[in-house]
Parts: C-alpha cells; structure tokens; sequence
C-alpha cells in the first residue's frame, strides 16, 4: 500500500514504475503489469467478470495473444485510488473466489485478490488517501510506503525551474517562506503549480496588489485568474472588464453546490448520476470543463462513459466552502447545521450573533469529524470572512459587515477549543485556521521562547504546549531527527511532542526518565500508518521487561518500517529478549540494527536474539549484546557502581584549570578496563603547566615555553589526544577551581570570543568544580547542582537552634525534670 495526501504524486508514482519496467530500466522479474484505477472499475459494479475477463477487457493484447493463465507467471496489479472505490469492499462476508475462470461481481474479484485468494501469487500495488487506506484489513497488507511530495531543495527547484527569471523567482521563493500555510503545502506538487499560477499573474498585471499569503487567499486568487482567462479565451473581452460576469458568477455557483454536495457524500469523482442529483447535466459539465480547464476537468472512462472531478481536492473544498458562505450569507441557511430548512437568525438574533454562531459551529463540526474531513474546508470557510477576500471576490460573493468583530470573537473562541486538550491532528488544523483569519500570537509567543532559550516545558499551558508542537511540524529540521532533550527529559514533555516524534525520521530519547507509559504510546506510533520514524534510542531509561512487551506489540504491525533500535541501559532481561524475537519475526523485513548492549539478557536471550542473525527472512544484521550481565539491572548511574573499584591511577582525561587560581591542580583516574587517554600536549594553553608524565595539570601565571600549533587554545584549557567513544566514567583530584569538559574536536581553538570556551557553545559540555559549589554549562546555559557551604552552614546552624527551642520547651513544660535539669552537664547530656 502507498498512502499519500490528494495530488502529492501517488498515480505519477505507478505510472513511473510501469514506464520504468516496459522500457526494461527495472523489475524485469516481472513478466506483466495490470494497470487499474477504481474510477474505471466503479462503471462495472453491476457487472459480473472471472479475473481473466476483466484483464481481457481492459487489456485486450492479452486475449488476442490467448493468455488465459497468469499461474506460471510473475505479475502485478495496480489498484490506484482506493478513496475514489465506489465499491462495497466487504473482506470479512464476501464469497471465497479462487479460480481466475470464475465470474463474480467486480468488488468480490477484488477482495479476493487483496486477500491472496485468488492467483496467490500475484503482487498487488494499492494507492490511496491516508483517510481510506483503512478499507483494507492491516492484515492483508505486508508493507506500507508513504508518497510525502516535495521537500524545501525541491520546492526551491520548482519554482526555479517554472520562472527562468532568477530575481522573480528567488522573490517568490522568498515569499512563500514567510507564510508557514503556504510554505507546508507546497509539498504537494498540484499546490505549488496552483501557486505559480497566481503569482506569475500577481507579479506581471497587477504588481501593486500584496501578495497572497494565506490558503484562502491564494484560491480566491486561482478563482479570480481562471474567471479572467475565461473571459478574455472563449468570451473576446477585455482584461480590464468585470471578472464576475452573470455567466460566470452561475457557472462558479453551480459548480459549488456540486462540490459541496458530492464532497458531503466523500465522492471526489462523479459520474452523470452525480450531475443529475446536483442539478447539473452531462452537457454543462462538459461546458464548464471546457472553459475552466484548469478547475474542473473530464475523463473518459473504459466504455467511454464521461467522469468528472474537480482538478484537486483542494479545489473541491473551496468551491464547497464558498457555496456554504454563499447560502449562508444570501440565505440565512447554514448548511453545517442538522437543520437547514429554518433561519438560523430568530428576532432576537442580531446580524452579528448570528454570524458568530455560524463560524463557531463549523469549527465544532470540524472538530466532531472522526477523518478529519471537514479540515481544509474549515480554514476555507474562515479564510472567506476576511474583508480582504470578500473585496477580491466583488461582484461574486456579499461583503458583508463588522466582520473584524465577528473575527476576532471567532479567533477568542478557537483559542479556547485549543486550550481544551485536543488530540494534536485537531489542534494543528486550528492553528491554521488561526493563521487563516491572520492571527498567529499564540505560536510567535512560542517562537520568541525558543530563539532567546528561555522556553521552560514546565510551565506551558495545554494550548502552548499545542502551538509549540505546530511550530516543530512546520520545521524540516525537527521532521529529520527530533531530540527530546532539546525540550525537556521528562516523560510528560513527550507524550505532548509524540506527534513530532511520529512525523520525525529519527527519535532520540535517551537518558530522558522514561517508563512503560512511553513505551505502550510509542508503539501504538509504530502501528500508526503515517508513522515513516526509522532509527528510534530510547537507551538508559528505566523501561524493564514489561516496558519492551508494550513497545514490541508495535514492532509486531505490519506498518512498523522502524530500522534501527537502541535499547542500551533499559533493565531488560531474557523475558523482554523473547517479546522483541517474537516481534521480530512476526515483522522481520525492516529492522536492521538492534543495541541491547549493558543488559542481562542472559544465555536464551542471547540465543534467540542471535539465531535471528541467521533468519534469512530477518533483515537484521547488527545486533549488539556486550557488555551484559547481572550489574546492569541496577536502575540510573548507580549500575557503574561496580565500576569504581576498578579505577586505575594513571589514565588522564580533559581537564582544564581555571585562570583566576594559582593553585588549582588536578589528576585524573579512569578505570582499567577503558581506553587510555593521554594529553595533547599541542592544544595546551601556554599558561597550563603540565607535570607527572603528562598527568597533572596546574595553572601558573608565567606563560610556558610551547611551540606555536594550530591546535592551541587562546584560553586556560587543554585536550586530550585521544578521543571517546561509549560508556565512560572517571574521577578527578582536585583543589582549588576547575572546569572538566567533554568536546567534539572540531571546536574553535582561537579568538576571544565564547565560542572556544567549553561549555559556552553547543560543541562542549563543562562542569565547573569550587570548594562546596558545582555547575555544569552546555551552549551558553549554566545550571548549578550544589548548594554553596555557606548555605550548609547556615542550615546546620538553624537545625541546631530548632533543636534548642524544642528542648527548651520541654523543659520547661516538664514537671519531672524541674530546675534542677538547667545545671549544665545534665543539659549536655541531653543534648
């Protein structure tokens, strides 16, 4: 199954493949390939077909060859469009079918087909809208690919290639950047053909006017340039004459009351039966389509019967949301209301309430939709009460009036559905219907949070918590690898990110105090269809056997593509090794690297695990066990514990002294059983003096007699010559004040400015030693992790004077101890 938005490219992607195989590129493997779409197959519902004849019929060169067999045959069926299935396609109830002879209706030859009944061998190729990918039993499908349209470099290569004028495409690029709406969906190809459309016209007659940056504005737009080309095309008139003319206007109307009344019933396809029950004919359509070719278009189907559908969905749900603000507005009838043949303004009512009314329910009937099917719609509809908008459309539509206040109630009341704790999908739709009526307050409050990095995930509000999520899917960078601690390590902070852990390639969630609630969220993310996540590190979180159970029953689903599993550090035993074999082979054509290492799986763990190596149906080829053993299933650091014992006094490690001690010195110890490390002498700081074979450091006032290096730092600090890799632990002694750092090697050894210095940037970590105070710094931020001795002091000091005021008390409340206990040593000896 391939699942992809409306447009994004899903039947261009089969007939690549098909081109591909017949001029011989690829899968020469397979002798045929049968092309269907569900709009032909719905004209043969009534009829009654065997698979031969139905391949015949569509194929006639197979029945003049006589091919009446495909069992000695590789061959492929492209089902393209299942959300356009007229079809009633019952897996559970239909009849078995398993010779290609046999005649049966078209649906049951289908089912039977999809379920491997019928020709067993035959690979079978399903399109479709995520929306409907659910006709189809999960069973019946092994393996789930995802058509995601263009990313930024080819968004930029479009429009670079559909305007040959540098200057005016690199402003149109620019442009569509600076609106969050239309930059997300230009990842669907027909959205930025619609773009270019509009603004090559914006730019080259009417350069005056601001360039649209809302959706609604770029369809109202797309209407008003089609209306235009119709008018100066097929009507003789003037550029500068009336858009709007009284044909066009019931063109445009007739052509929303279909929109919206087949879109209503799901149909994106429409036969003449449609036409007739919307009150349009076969022959206008034809008309309609021959004039507005790029709004609405004609097909022939197998037998030549006519089919129309509009040129994308998008365009559907425009047309339908103008129609539903046109009878609103004309007619006081709201057609998302369960009633419609009544006003919906009673003598109460003021024009302004009433109007109110309208926009809040359809967002609640957006929000009531279980597929989400009324979300585009939605921010149409809202999109069109902008003054801006009912001005362009002059002529076509009423302008009507105080629709700033009615605006800004709707925006109030939008905030607060937001706020209510919505699923993220509702929610993200919401805030772009926010951005629709041009309010964006609540995710540039985020935004601001996040450029000065005093964003605190402690403190956010449901509705913050949801603008902050719409602001990381509307980020590429984030979608490629998503780094929970960048935020906050906590179990709370991801289960409000899981949709961007869900949209991300990679997951980083390491060290981030996670339990079995991340683990059963996780993998109902990995049963998930629109989940595309393939490397997933949930290592050193305390997830036990029982965590790794809820996490494999996501493993298990046939929609799970994650390749890489990092594991290291989670408390597993034998048990929780058996439940990922098991998933493992329930789904074993995807993962490739699986890191349990610091574990205790023990001998069968072991075992299971690696005869999965041997498996030639597993794809897994890096399967990490070491180090294991019975130490590791002590919950936090405390496992490294065992460690310490082996600690070896002459291993050094980074160390940098401060420049305002002279007397700080320090050694470094590290276990045995690790690397050993020796100093660089090259990136030594001329005023670090280095002693003891290279394993004392000390800073002195008098700079040292070093050679020049490249490598040398400008400040008080130093590096080791070797680097680290894994698990790594040691110790340090010290007096006075120093800093110990870990550093990519790539940091910058000189200059002024903090960029060099450990832990003021995002290439080093530093932690920052003093007599009773300790810190430690990353990328500018400074977190201290001790209270000073001072402070202790003064601790000790009140727990003292507290314990004095309570003896003093019994004393003299004491009837026993009387005066005699205020003599000196028998208070001392209570004390």
């Amino acid at each position: 199954m391939t699942k992809g938005v409306a447009g994004i490219g899903k039947t261009v992607l089969t007939q690549k493949f098909t081109l591909d195989w017949a001029e011989d590129k690829s899968n020469q493997d397979i002798q045929f390939i049968f092309p269907f779409t569900f709009r032909e197959l719905n004209v043969l519902k009534e009829r009654r077909y065997s698979l031969m004849e139905l391949v015949h019929h569509f194929l006639t060169e197979t029945k003049e060859a006589g091919i009446c067999s495909f069992q000695e045959f590789q061959v492929v069926f492209i089902l393209d469009g299942l959300d356009e299935c007229r079809l009633f396609l019952d897996f559970h109830n239909n009849e078995i079918v398993t010779s290609v002879t046999e005649s049966t209706s078209v649906d049951i030859l289908l089912t039977n087909l999809i379920k491997g009944k019928l020709l067993p061998s035959a690979r079978i190729w399903v399109t479709t809208r995520p929306a409907a990918a659910n006709q189809i039993p999960p069973e019946c499908v092994d393996r789930v690919t995802e058509v995601r349209g263009f990313t930024d470099p080819q968004k930029e290569e479009y429009f670079k290639k559909r305007f040959r004028a540098e200057e005016q495409a690199s402003r149109i690029i620019s442009h569509i950047k600076t609106s969050r709406s239309l930059h997300i969906m230009c990842h669907i190809p027909v959205f930025c053909w619609i773009s270019a459309t509009v603004l090559k016209d914006v730019l080259e007659t009417r350069e005056e006017e601001e360039l649209p940056k809302t959706l609604t504005e770029m369809y109202v737009h797309f209407l008003v340039v089609q209306s235009k080309l119709k008018n100066i095309k097929y009507d003789g008139k003037a550029e500068t004459d009336p858009h709007w003319s009284p044909e066009n206007r019931n063109m445009i109307l007739s052509l929303g009351k279909l929109a919206f009344e087949q879109l209503q019933k799901g149909n994106l396809i429409f036969y003449e039966s449609d036409l007739t029950e919307s009150g349009l004919g076969v022959r206008a359509a034809s008309v309609y389509s021959g004039v507005l070719t790029q709004i609405f278009i004609e097909e022939r189907g197998l037998y030549q019967e006519k089919v129309f559908c509009f040129v994308h969905l998008s365009v559907q749900e425009f047309l339908a949301a103008l129609h539903i603000h046109l009878t609103f507005i004309n007619y006081d009838v709201n057609l998302l209301s369960d009633e419609q043949t009544t006003s919906q303004r009673s003598d109460t009512q003021t024009d302004t309430s009433a109007e109110t009314h309208f926009y809040q329910n359809a967002v609640d009937k957006a929000l009531d939709s279980a597929n989400g099917h009324l979300d585009l719609l939605l921010r149409f509809l809202l999109g069109l009460s902008m003054q801006t908008n009912q001005t362009l459309l002059r002529g076509l539509l009423t302008q009507t009036e105080s629709s700033s206040q009615i605006n800004q109630e709707t925006v109030q009341y939008i905030k607060k559905k937001i706020s209510e704790n919505l699923s993220p999908e509702k929610s993200i739709n919401l805030f772009h219907s926010l951005n629709e009526l041009k309010d964006c307050s609540l995710v540039e409050e985020i935004q601001r949070s996040l450029r000065s990095g005093s964003l605190s995930t402690d403190k956010l509000s449901p509705a913050q918590w949801s603008a902050l999520v719409f602001l990381l899917l509307a980020s590429d960078k984030v979608l490629e690898v998503f780094n929970l601690k960048k935020y906050s390590d906590s179990e709370k902070a991801l289960l409000r990110l899981m949709p961007v852990v869900k949209a991300s390639n990679r997951a980083l969630l390491s060290g981030c105090n996670l339990t079995e609630r991340s683990c059963e969220v996780l993998s109902s993310v990995l049963n998930s269809q629109s989940c595309s996540l393939k490397v997933l590190d949930l290592s050193n979180n305390n997830l036990r056997d029982s965590g790794i159970k809820l996490l494999s029953a996501g493993l298990k689903s046939p929609h799970c593509t994650l390749e890489t599993l990092r594991l290291s550090g989670c408390l597993i035993t034998e048990e929780g090794c058996t439940s990922l074999a098991s998933a493992l082979s329930a789904n074993p054509s995807h993962l490739r690297e699986l890191d349990l290492s610091y574990n205790h799986p023990g001998d069968s763990g072991v075992k299971v695990l690696s005869a999965g190596l041997k498996d030639p149906h597993w794809r897994l080829d890096k399967l990490r066990l070491e180090p294991c053993g019975l130490r590791w299933l002590t919950p936090g650091l405390r496992k490294c514990k065992c460690v310490f014992n082996l600690i070896n006094r002459n291993k050094a490690a980074h160390i940098r002294p401060s420049s305002n001690c002279n007397s700080t010195q320090s050694k470094m110890f590290f276990p045995s059983d690790s690397c050993e490390l020796t100093l660089d002498p090259n990136t030594v700081n001329k005023k670090i003096k280095l002693s003891d074979n290279n394993r004392k450091v000390s800073h002195v006032d008098e700079e040292q007699s070093y050679p020049d290096h490249p490598d040398r730092f400008d400040w008080c600090q130093l590096m080791c010559r070797d680097g680290l890799t894994g698990r790594c632990y040691w110790e340090v002694e010290w007096k006075g004040r120093l800093h110990i750092a870990v550093t990519y090697r790539g940091i910058n050894r000189r200059g002024s400015g903090y960029d060099c210095l450990f832990g003021w940037n995002d290439q080093s970590w530093c932690l920052t030693c003093s007599k009773g105070c300790y810190s430690v710094c990353h990328n500018n931020r400074r977190t201290s992790i001790s209270i000073s001795i001072l402070l202790l002091l003064l601790l000790l000091l009140f727990l003292f004077f507290l314990l004095f005021f309570l003896l003093f008390h019994f004393l003299q409340s004491s009837s026993v101890c009387g005066l005699s206990c205020w003599h000196p040593v028998l208070l001392w000896s209570l004390l």
